[in-house]
């Protein structure tokens, strides 16, 4: 079980992918409480840091139950980060300014965990020949240079798709698509994908099963579909499935499954190719 201070935990989890295990008493006597309600917040309390007090068990196998809800998590979150956004943009009509408030307001709202992941992925694979010596590097809580490159394309390019979006009235929808649908791309990659290390985010958080899985994708592509309409919705699924593709062949090929790591440029990769084919189908 994680300790009570589990947000900064879960920043701490992105940087070094260790994960506190729960005693084996805890592990078969505590009683875990299983609701649609409890997965909603147990996920928020793990893909954010947001406090949400009463939710302490952070055991594999709830963790795995809760995934079906984590699109409503992002859709959350991105509705608050766009609050200040809108405020701004009504005050100054620029969407570029728009776009950096938002972005801003995601990182504060996740304590740029997801951002973490994608700069130790980069790290780590492109710094090290041996499997080992890859995991060691995405463990290590410095960042090199080709974490930093990829922090600034990815950043680069979602201003970009925001920005491109906003000039068609469509960005406060394009970032709330990206939210959704890219907190339902990690339990794919969750399920696909065995752990990389024997300890870790990777491993701690379980394997889902396909019927939470195909929730969490199923309500992804619903909320899509009322926010953006049909044609929008069929490329974001595309684009979708291309980014786990990618991501999960990479990260297979590289360490040989997933980490916490993984997951976090999961998300953000999703981001990118959701952006892109929703400017497409514009």
């Amino acid at each position: 079980m994680l300790s009570k201070d589990h947000n900064q935990n879960e920043t701490n989890m992105q940087s070094s992918d260790s994960f506190d295990k729960p005693s084996p008493d805890t592990a078969t006597d505590a009683p875990v409480e299983v609701s649609p309600i409890s997965d909603f917040w147990r996920a928020l309390a793990l893909l954010s840091r947001v406090p949400v007090k009463g939710i302490e068990d952070f055991r594999a196998e709830v963790i795995a139950r809760s995934v079906w809800s984590w699109p409503l998590v992002g859709l959350l979150l991105a509705g608050f980060a766009m609050l200040p956004a809108m405020l701004v943009y009504s005050l100054t009509a620029n969407i570029l300014i728009f776009a950096i408030v938002a972005l801003a307001g995601m990182v504060l709202l996740t304590g740029s965990m997801h951002e973490d992941g994608i700069a130790d992925c980069a790290d780590g694979f492109g710094g090290g020949f041996e499997r080992a010596r890859k995991l060691e590097i995405m463990r290590d809580s410095h960042i090199g240079t080709y974490g930093v490159v990829a922090l600034i394309l990815c950043f680069g390019l979602r201003l970009i798709l925001l920005s491109a979006a906003g000039d068609a009235g469509q960005a406060a929808v394009l970032f709330l698509v990206m939210a959704i649908t890219s907190r339902a791309a990690m339990p794919v990659v969750m399920h696909i994908l065995p752990p990389a290390r024997a300890d870790g985010l990777g491993k701690g958080a379980g394997t889902p099963n396909v019927m939470m899985v195909g929730l969490a994708v199923g309500l992804a592509l619903i909320l899509s579909l009322v926010l953006s309409g049909l044609f929008a919705t069929m490329a974001i699924l595309m684009g979708g499935l291309l980014a786990v593709g990618i991501v999960a062949a990479v990260a297979k090929w590289q360490i040989g499954g997933q980490t916490g790591d993984v997951l976090g440029a999961t998300q953000i990769v999703t981001e990118l190719f959701v952006g892109i084919a929703f400017i497409a189908a514009l």
